[in-house]
């Protein structure tokens, strides 16, 4: 008799997303590129009597299990639950959370779905940076409204590195540079003015700033850090932010980049709950 084997099924069980399970299992399947597996996802599976369901479906079937159930009753029942119905049930969690408590000393919290809130933060973030990242000094300005935040300044202002760093907490950011003569982008004085906030220094400050910048470019940008040019540059920039009195203005002299955003990020709280 020919054809094709039938596959393997593989019923993947979670209290939580599955998302785990799913991913370790592709990874390991990877070294079985011949072998015919179909995935049966089931979750959140948080009750015995679901458990059951599950492995009678699979004996019914003729697969098995792969599981990552945080909770030590639900791993008990499945165990006995696959012995009773002849099931074999693979337990990706229960080995590695047993060691854990062994070695810390401490119980595991067995709270379902915590590994997916961890990946769905994970991916958060590299979403957030990318973001952060394509929408740097103005670029593609045509999609700053999915920004939440949108920091305004001259140059050396700490616009990149916030962007970044707000980033890394998850904030989807972009920023737009201020240059003398250049008018903002019309888009940006149509978003929400809770998401705009200027960024601000000293003359002295940012001039001192630069001219470490000039050193390091061996004097390749012109007046670019004469205090003059400096301080009218500044006043360019706060003429516009005078402008727009619902911008939010940050002072950013001689603050490291955690206090700026922890600023930035106390005040868009306060506008929030205002504007509930």
């Amino acid at each position: 008799m020919s054809g094709k084997r039938k596959p393997y099924k593989i019923y993947i069980v979670s209290d939580g997303t599955g998302r785990t399970a799913e991913t370790a299992l592709t990874a390991a399947l990877y070294q079985f590129s011949d072998v015919n597996v179909k995935l049966i996802t089931k979750a959140p599976v948080r009750t015995e009597q679901k458990i059951r369901h599950v492995v009678q479906e699979a004996e019914k079937n003729g697969g098995f299990i792969v599981h990552t159930l945080v909770s030590v009753k639900l791993r008990d029942v499945m165990l006995h639950s696959g012995r009773k119905y002849n099931v074999d049930t693979i337990d990706l969690l229960g080995g590695i959370l047993r060691r854990l408590s062994e070695k810390f000393a401490v119980s595991p919290a067995e709270k379902p779905g915590l590994f997916g809130q961890l990946n769905k933060s994970y991916f958060r973030r590299v979403e957030a940076m990318e973001f952060a990242i394509r929408h740097d000094d103005g670029q593609r300005i045509n999609e700053i409204k999915k920004a939440e935040i949108v920091l305004l300044g001259v140059s050396r202002t700490f616009k990149t590195p916030l962007s970044i760093y707000l980033a890394f907490r998850e904030w989807f950011v972009a920023n737009i540079p201020i240059v003398i003569g250049e008018e903002l982008p019309a888009i940006v004085y149509k978003l929400p003015p809770s998401k705009i906030f200027c960024l601000d220094t000293n003359a002295r400050a940012l001039s001192e700033l630069r001219r470490s910048r000039q050193d390091y470019l061996r004097g390749a940008i012109g007046e670019y850090d004469e205090p003059e040019y400096v301080r009218i540059e500044l006043m360019y920039a706060r003429k516009i932010f005078s402008k727009n009195p619902d911008w939010s203005i940050i002072n950013v002299t001689s603050k490291p980049i955690e206090e700026i955003a922890s600023e930035i990020l106390t005040i868009k709280s306060k506008k929030k709950n205002r504007e509930r």
